[in-house]
């Protein structure tokens, strides 16, 4: 009996012994790092440049004063249609003379009594020249019955003509002086023309020959009023911007100078974030050959490049869209549609090379690989991997070559 329950007793230390071993060894036994998958694929790819932009009217009319005027208050609004030559967008009248002070009067004033008197000595001249002419014309014909009687000579004859034409042209000569001195004396007169004189000038709300149209330049839409009350403005001043907003609409966007040197003429381009409901398409137009020092939000120098984006497509297709709206352009640099793609947040340096961790029977391997192109969320891959073989996403320092890993589950 005593043998028999000191086996038993034995039988059951082994067994709790087992048990508590086994139970330590299952706690401390090491677990698999739980990790985010992805898969290589095959599939479309492309690689763009996002940078924002704004829209503009590729050739857009500033309206600006013919002459110094006053422009009377401009009745059209932004948006309104035109046609060339047709719609008169603004009206002008003949500026107002200024005020005159007490010297410029009186000196205005002198001038006008000085070419009066002019005009009286001119007048008189003209008496005498006609006096002269009237004489020399008696003589003319008395000279020439003498001449026909053979009783005067043909050289007196000649000299009596001579001084008659003489005579004419002196008449001829004091008129032309009487035009002249009447036009010094208008011109005297104008000097006097003051501000203060509304009935010699065009006057707001009167009817006035003198009124200046300005007519549309070109055919679309009234883009924005740069001035629309009524004001005196000088010869080449800007009143109002016209464009074709429906079938002359582009884009421009500045890229950073060493994005633009990877763009070229042609480059398919997707506007996005424009406020429809579809994305637009565009094509690269031209790229400035000249780059503008811009500054960043937090300061930094950049050099930024125009390119010019003209929109393709049906224009019903963005019809909202206007002048200097903001949009997202992507500038498509380069695409394949069948691609052997590796997700980008599974990549990372390993030496002079790019790696991954591959996972196979639950097991991290390290495979270095050659890459190309890299959008930021795909890679495309040009050796080291097949497809559908599945890598480690977003690898830690936990993860190295032959380490166990289980896919984490999202629930």
């Amino acid at each position: 009996m005593a043998k028999a329950r000191k086996r038993s007793r034995f039988l059951a230390t082994l067994l709790a012994v087992l048990l508590l071993g086994g139970a330590l060894t299952a706690a401390f036994w090491p677990k698999p790092v739980l990790v985010d998958t992805g898969t290589v694929s095959r599939g479309p790819m492309m690689v763009t440049i996002d940078e924002e932009g704004r829209t503009r009217v590729a050739e857009s009319y500033i309206v600006s004063t013919p002459v110094a005027g006053r422009l009377q208050r401009v009745e059209v609004e932004p948006g309104a249609p035109v046609v060339r030559g047709v719609t008169v967008v603004a009206t002008m009248l003949p500026t107002n003379p200024a005020a005159l002070d007490f010297r410029t009067r009186e000196q205005a004033l002198a001038a006008v009594q000085a070419a009066e008197a002019s005009l009286r000595v001119a007048r008189a001249d003209l008496n005498a020249a006609l006096a002269n002419r009237d004489l020399a014309e008696t003589e003319l014909a008395r000279a020439r019955q003498l001449n026909a009687a053979q009783i005067e000579s043909e050289a007196a004859f000649e000299r009596v003509r001579q001084s008659a034409r003489i005579a004419a042209a002196n008449v001829e000569t004091a008129e032309a002086a009487i035009s002249l001195r009447e036009a010094d004396l208008a011109n005297a007169r104008a000097q006097l023309i003051g501000f203060e004189d509304r009935g010699a000038v065009a006057t707001p709300g009167t009817d006035n020959s003198e009124v200046i149209p300005l007519y549309a330049p070109a055919d679309g839409r009234i883009l924005r009023i740069i001035q629309q009350s009524e004001t005196t403005l000088p010869a080449g001043a800007p009143v109002m911007e016209i464009g074709d907003v429906e079938g002359a609409l582009e884009v421009v966007v500045e890229l950073i100078s060493t994005d633009a040197v990877q763009v070229a003429i042609g480059d398919r381009v997707i506007i996005e974030d424009w406020g429809g409901n579809a994305n637009l398409q565009g094509e690269v137009r031209r790229i400035d050959p000249f780059a503008i020092t811009k500054y960043s939000a937090l300061g930094v120098e950049e050099q930024r490049v125009p390119v010019t984006v003209a929109l393709i497509g049906p224009a019903d297709a963005r019809r909202a869209l206007g002048h200097g709206f903001r949009v997202g352009a992507r500038i498509v640099i380069w695409q394949d549609e069948n691609a052997l793609r590796v997700p980008s947040s599974a990549l990372f340096r390993s030496g002079q090379s790019w790696a991954v961790f591959v996972v196979k029977d639950g097991v991290a391997e390290l495979r270095q690989i050659d890459i190309g192109r890299n959008n930021g969320i795909m890679a495309e891959l040009r050796s080291g991997l097949n497809a559908d073989e599945a890598v480690v996403l977003y690898p830690s320092t936990a993860i190295a070559d032959g380490t166990r890993v289980a896919p984490r589950v999202v629930n």
